[in-house]
């Protein structure tokens, strides 16, 4: 059983030292553990340090993507190389290494295909009041949206089985934490938490600048996830409201006319007649955006079965090959062997 751990990084020369001596060496039930890092486009000697203290494999992207496009690249890279099972866990050391075991039990166990880090945000003193808070109702959001049991959404410490890896697909431009949990339980994965450990990270985030912009960049990640998943629900319900505000004034003229004052309310009449029809038009959006979704899942589907024959590819030592692209602005993966610095 291989056990790949992939840090995503952007200019994280200072702290990756740090987070790399904290992963385990060795863990009951894995034969191998390997070490991946995705430097997005940094300016520092990030993919520098990766390679003096001890990381097996780099990929790094020629510019800043941001950080769903570097799980994504660390994902593809982690299968390439033969992970059995994916550990995902920030740069800056904020979870704590020894904590691993935990997270990749029950995906040995057999019983979940995702496994999510619970910061038990309620009780954690790393987080601010008013920080707390919101992780808690954003949780809550995602919770209700992804139908998964799972009490920190936004964590991004998880363990992620091949098979689950191999079918998730992440196409966010800012964070893969929530979308993931969307594709999850639409595809009916088993999704479980177990509580871990935090140290205290006193820089502040790089994947937003404010909690307002978080607040937005988030929200739209779950609304355009699920609308992509369930689009027919959404634009149902869409239309169902509009054409329900339009029926209000078109019930308001016909009420006038019977008696005798129709001609004074024609403008309830202009009204109510756009809003019912934007929502019958919206209704019908909503079937195609359905069958489109069913023509998405064919697709899916075709990508795994890709990565199902990469991995008989692979063992003809041609994954480096799928990754060493220089013509194109695409991920370039390096390997490393050797013992740890």
């Amino acid at each position: 059983m291989k056990l790949i751990i992939q840090i995503p990084c952007f200019n994280e020369a200072e702290t990756l030292p740090e987070t790399l001596f904290d992963l385990p060496r060795s863990i009951d039930g894995i034969s191998k553990i390997e070490y991946l890092v995705i430097d997005d486009g940094s300016s520092d000697d990030t993919s520098g340090v990766a390679k003096r203290y001890g990381a097996h494999h780099i990929v790094r992207h020629r510019t800043n993507r941001g950080l769903a496009a570097a799980f994504q690249s660390g994902i593809d890279a982690a299968l390439a190389a033969g992970a059995d099972i994916i550990v995902n866990t920030d740069a800056d050391n904020q979870y704590a290494g020894a904590d691993i075991g935990k997270l990749v039990a029950p995906i040995l166990d057999g019983r979940a295909d995702i496994v999510i880090g619970d910061r038990r945000v309620k009780r954690n003193q790393h987080f601010g009041h008013f920080k707390r808070r919101l992780q808690v109702l954003g949780s809550f959001v995602v919770k209700r949206f992804s139908r998964t049991d799972v009490t920190d959404a936004v964590s991004g410490f998880r363990a992620i089985s091949r098979s689950a890896a191999q079918n998730i697909t992440i196409v966010s431009k800012f964070s893969y934490t929530t979308e993931m949990l969307i594709q999850a339980g639409s595809k009916r994965m088993s999704v479980c938490s177990v509580p871990i450990r935090t140290n205290n990270v006193e820089r502040p985030s790089r994947l937003f600048k404010s909690i307002p912009q978080f607040i937005m960049n988030t929200g739209v990640t779950i609304l355009r996830a699920y609308t992509m998943y369930n689009p027919l629900r959404v634009f149902v319900l869409f239309g169902a409201l509009a054409a329900l505000i339009g029926t209000v004034p078109i019930v308001r003229f016909l009420y006038f006319y019977a008696l005798g004052q129709g001609t004074g309310n024609i403008q309830s009449l202009v009204i109510g007649g756009s809003f019912f029809t934007l929502g019958v038009i919206a209704i019908m959006l909503g079937i195609v955006a359905d069958l489109v979704g069913r023509n998405r899942q064919l697709m899916e589907s075709t990508l795994q079965r890709l990565r199902k024959i990469e991995d008989q590819i692979t063992a003809g030592n041609v994954a480096n090959a799928l990754f060493d692209t220089n013509e194109v602005d695409e991920p370039v993966v390096q390997k490393r062997t050797g013992t740890k610095g």
